[in-house]
């Protein structure tokens, strides 16, 4: 009798699940709109006040999205003063909706691979997940390994699609 060998398994074949680097949680907002005089004006003074008064706890170790919902016209100045607040607590704060702050946390955790573990390795880069995966995390993987791996492709090991192959 034949034995059933797993050529998949002998391939040498590495996958890379994106859905690993996901952010562990969605980002907090911090919107300006809840500091701004009849939803329209921001004096000064007062968002001064206001600051100091905030629970900044709240976003201790959280991706935060600085934001303003209201539409208002905001000195750069204010929203630079918000980051000095959040800076000593957030993981992160950066200007933008929960979606750009999500997609950058993303990244930033796709970043933090050694991309050494794949010198001249086979990468496929899985295409199924339960969660939604940018297309700027694909587009980041491949920038960073395409320097060093020997191959990359897309897809499931049994049905992949080539990206890259080193010449």
């Amino acid at each position: 009798m034949d034995e059933i060998v797993n050529k998949v398994a002998q391939s040498g074949l590495i996958t890379l699940d994106l859905e690993q680097f996901y952010p562990k949680q969605a980002p907090a907002v911090f919107d300006l709109k809840d500091f701004l005089f009849m939803e329209l004006i921001l004096k000064e003074k007062d968002f001064r006040t206001a600051l100091q008064q905030v629970d900044w706890e709240q976003y201790r170790d959280k991706n935060v999205a600085i934001i303003c919902s209201a539409d208002a016209i905001i000195p750069v100045w204010a929203y630079m003063l918000v980051m000095t607040y959040l800076e000593p607590v957030a993981n992160f704060a950066m200007f933008g909706n929960e979606e750009s702050v999500l997609q950058t946390a993303y990244l930033e955790n796709i970043r933090s691979i050694d991309i050494n573990e794949y010198i001249d390795k086979r990468i496929v880069i899985k295409g199924c997940a339960d969660k939604s995966i940018p297309e700027a995390a694909y587009v980041e993987i491949t920038r960073l390994l395409r320097p060093v791996v020997k191959s990359i492709m897309y897809g499931e090991p049994c049905s992949t699609v080539p990206v890259y192959k080193k010449k």
